[in-house]
């Protein structure tokens, strides 16, 4: 078996999406700038995150937990994949197409199911409209992960690590040509989204054709492997949709609350998105392929040091992260936002919801690594189980809080939900044997860095007070000092103490583990 290239996989989707987070923030920051915490951005933030939730059906449901298994074995054993793939293709298209049309047609029903709280001002008509021009970005954007899938299936992890970028660079620089040309910057926002699809379907489409897979759509057919597919994608997809109604719970939460909680939460998620975004992705789109194809081949052993590899390399990157956003939330959050029309007041209560969701971030981030164990075995059902007790628990603590603390009682349920989750995954993968025993080298790490998290903690914590008469001078500076202070010391004291050894990083690095 040729073996994916683990650690340098990891390495390499997590730079693209770290470069693809990072023109995120400036695409926030400009809707931040251009309409602060008010209805163009609450109606924006409705409307997008529509075609975002469905994507996560198709995409990371249907695509991601059930077509790359098979996809990846179908490689594995020499079978006929590109067949398979355009099967999965001209279903996929014509399943999408259906659901455009009506979602177009029923958008208030879906803006009102989204937030129900909008309806009765202009903010439910502005995202009405929104959604309908927005909404078509799902076709194209489940579409791309289809080839996505297939290229991080065959190792190939640059082009569709690379593709998401190009969403935030379109969107950005349609706010900015608008801005300067006199033209309405939110619709020229949201005509952007769709045009944004397009080019990241043609991205992978190109790259995917170039790696051999020239895939052609025709007329659905269901056949046996469509049907063996739709049956492992079934359960991933309705446990999508748990997690898609633990979203939806905590925007009705929000949209019930004072004007602008919608925008505090959706700005607040942007920010913890970052370090999720750069190591659970990674690590799911390159842990899933490599356990499928190594469980394909029997290697046992192999599997289990790519599942504890993954582990400790989410550990070390998110544990740091996570005591970052609850020790300088604020300081992030005004660097990041606080110009034009996004106020002091409105960076407070923002950095409120981060350190919430940074207290969750290791269990999100622990999911994405706990999963691939039991999709790579095509066993959906568990995970759709746990996440409907996760569902049950997120509702109890949205509604139960919000009554006392608001908008904020929604990051407060998911992060306790996450954490009931990576419980459930992690006592339930015991049956699975000695694939997935945590090895001694995990043992060993795993306190460590987090010591040196905390180490790291109590340094930003007084290195912000020594830092004051910079941030007098400018906000900017001392944030990014305050965060190179932090990045350096974190893994400074992780060396010392033997959390991480550089050598052996750049060791994986050229071995490809």
């Amino acid at each position: 078996m040729k073996p994916v290239r683990l650690v340098k996989g990891f390495v390499t989707v997590g730079g693209w999406t770290l470069m693809s987070r990072v023109l995120g923030f400036v695409r926030d920051a400009l809707i931040a700038a251009f309409f602060g915490a008010g209805p163009v951005a609450e109606a924006f933030a409705v409307a997008f995150s529509l075609p975002n939730m469905f994507r996560r059906f198709f995409a990371e449901g249907t695509l991601n937990v059930a077509f790359v298994p098979m996809f990846s074995k179908k490689v594995e054993a020499g079978g006929d994949a590109k067949r398979f793939a355009e099967d999965t293709l001209s279903v996929l298209a014509t399943a999408l197409i259906a659901l455009t049309l009506l979602a177009t047609l029923f958008m208030p029903a879906l803006v009102t199911i989204m937030a129900a709280g909008l309806i009765g001002d202009e903010r439910f008509d502005l995202a009405v409209g929104f959604g309908r021009i927005a909404f078509p970005y799902v076709l194209f954007i489940s579409l791309g992960a289809l080839f996505s899938g297939i290229l991080n299936a065959t190792g190939r992890f640059a082009a569709a690590a690379a593709a998401p970028v190009l969403l935030n660079v379109v969107l950005s620089v349609a706010m900015i040509g608008a801005a300067k040309l006199g033209l309405p910057v939110e619709r020229a926002l949201i005509w952007a989204v769709p045009l944004a699809g397009i080019a990241q379907l043609a991205v992978v489409w190109i790259a995917a054709a170039k790696a051999g897979f020239n895939l052609r759509p025709h007329l659905p057919r269901l056949t046996p492997e469509i049907k063996s597919l739709l049956i492992l994608a079934g359960p991933a997809a309705l446990a999508g949709g748990v997690v898609q109604i633990n979203l939806l719970v905590g925007r009705q939460v929000a949209s019930f609350s004072q004007e602008g909680a919608l925008q505090y939460l959706n700005l607040a998620d942007r920010l913890y998105q970052l370090p999720l975004g750069v190591v659970a992705i990674a690590i799911g789109i390159v842990l899933l392929p490599d356990l499928s194809r190594r469980l394909q081949a029997g290697d046992g052993q192999g599997a289990r040091d790519a599942y504890n590899r993954a582990c400790e390399f989410a550990l070390l990157m998110t544990v740091p992260a996570a005591v970052a956003l609850v020790v300088i939330p604020e300081q992030l959050i005004s660097f990041l936002f606080q110009r034009g029309a996004f106020t002091p007041e409105d960076t407070q209560k923002t950095a409120l919801a981060v350190m919430i969701y940074g207290l969750g971030l290791p269990a999100f981030v622990m999911q994405k690594v706990l999963q691939p164990l039991y999709f790579a075995r095509e066993d959906t059902k568990t995970p759709f189980r746990f996440a409907i007790y996760a569902m049950i628990i997120n509702a109890l603590v949205a509604v139960g809080l919000s009554f006392f603390i608001g908008y904020l009682a929604a990051a407060v349920a998911t992060t306790v939900a996450a954490w009931g989750m990576v419980a459930l995954l992690w006592f339930g993968k015991k049956a699975m044997g000695e694939d997935v025993r945590t090895d001694a080298r995990l043992l060993r790490r795993a306190p460590r860095i987090l010591i040196a998290s905390l180490l790291m903690g109590a340094l930003l914590w007084g290195s912000e007070s020594a830092l004051s008469p910079v941030f007098a001078l400018s906000r900017g500076l001392g944030t990014l000092l305050l965060v190179a202070i932090g990045i350096v010391g974190y893994f400074t004291i992780a060396h010392l103490i033997g959390a991480v050894r550089m050598a052996e990083l750049k060791g994986s690095m050229r071995r490809g583990r």
